[in-house]
C-alpha cells in the first residue's frame, strides 16, 4: 500500500500520489458513463437542474447567506425524497443495467421466463386479433440509436399493454417496440431495412425491416404478420418464418439465456 501512496507530484502544499489519480480517474469514468446513459432523455435536464440547485446551495454557504442557509438545510430530505421519485425510471433502469454486467450475470440467476411468457403471450394475441406487430428484444448490442427514433415508453412488460400499443387505432402502432432489460423502452421506432436478395420479393416492410436490424445487431425480432396473421422471428441475420407457439418460445428463451 505505501508503495500506492507513493507521491507522483506536489501542487504547491498539496500532494499528488497515485491513489488519487486512480480516485479522480475513477470518478471521471462513473460521470462519463452516467452522461451516456442520460444522454437524450428528459432526465439529463432534470439532472442539469439539480446541480444548478447544488450550486446555488454551495454558493449561498459561501457567502453566509444565512436566510437562503436555512431554507437549503432544511430542504435537504426533502430533496432527496424528490430526486428518487423524479428519477425512479432511470434509477430503475440503471440498476437494470448492472444486473445486466456479464460478471454479476455469473453470479447472480437473472430470471426472465415471466417476461418471455408476456411476450410470446402478447405475440399470439396479436396474431389472432390480425395486428400486424414488430417486437425487438435487445440482447448485447446497444440499440439505442434505434430507440431515439420512437416515443419513450419506459414500462414493465405485460402483454395488455404490448397488444394495445399495436392496435391499429393507437398512434403508436406503427414501426417496432423495444424491449431492453426486461423494460418497454419504446415504441413506433424506425428500423434499417435490408438490402438482401435472398429475401422473397413479396415480402413486406415489416419483414425486411426485422431482418434489416438482425443484419445489424444481435437483436431478436418477433414479426407478426397483419396480412396473414404468421408469427415469423429474425435473428442472425436469418428470417425463421411461420412458427408455432411451442418453435417460437423454445427460439426467444434460448436467444434470451445465450444472452
Amino acid at each position: 500500500m505505501s508503495k500506492i501512496n507513493i507521491t507522483l507530484f506536489q501542487v504547491g502544499f498539496l500532494k499528488v500520489t497515485l491513489i488519487d489519480v486512480l480516485d479522480v480517474l475513477l470518478i471521471a469514468f462513473i460521470l462519463y458513463r452516467l452522461y451516456q446513459f442520460l444522454r437524450g432523455t428528459r432526465a439529463l435536464q432534470m439532472a442539469v437542474g439539480l446541480l444548478i440547485i447544488l450550486l446555488m446551495s454551495a454558493l449561498v454557504n459561501l457567502f453566509n447567506l444565512n436566510g437562503m442557509v436555512w431554507i437549503f438545510n432544511n430542504l435537504q430530505t426533502i430533496w432527496l425524497i424528490a430526486f428518487v421519485i423524479v428519477f425512479q425510471p432511470e434509477l430503475r433502469r440503471l440498476l437494470l443495467n448492472i444486473g445486466q454486467i456479464p460478471l454479476i450475470r455469473k453470479f447472480v440467476l437473472v430470471r426472465s421466463g415471466l417476461a418471455i411468457d408476456e411476450i410470446i403471450k402478447a405475440s399470439l394475441e396479436l396474431s389472432n386479433r390480425g395486428f400486424g406487430a414488430i417486437i425487438v428484444l435487445a440482447r448485447n448490442s446497444g440499440l439505442r440509436r434505434v430507440i431515439e427514433t420512437g416515443q419513450p415508453i419506459q414500462a414493465e412488460i405485460s402483454s395488455p399493454l404490448i397488444v394495445s400499443l399495436f392496435n391499429p387505432l393507437s398512434p403508436l402502432h406503427d414501426g417496432a417496440l423495444i424491449i431492453q432489460n426486461e423494460l418497454i423502452e419504446a415504441a413506433k421506432c424506425i428500423l434499417p431495412l435490408s438490402e438482401s436478395t435472398k429475401l422473397e420479393p413479396w415480402l413486406g416492410t415489416r419483414h425486411r425491416a426485422a431482418v434489416g436490424l438482425a443484419e445489424e445487431s444481435d437483436a431478436v425480432i418477433i414479426i407478426v404478420s397483419e396480412e396473414t396473421r404468421k408469427i415469423s422471428v429474425a435473428m442472425d441475420g436469418q428470417l425463421h418464418r411461420n412458427l408455432d407457439e411451442k418453435k417460437l418460445y423454445e427460439m426467444i428463451e434460448q436467444a434470451i439465456k445465450s444472452k
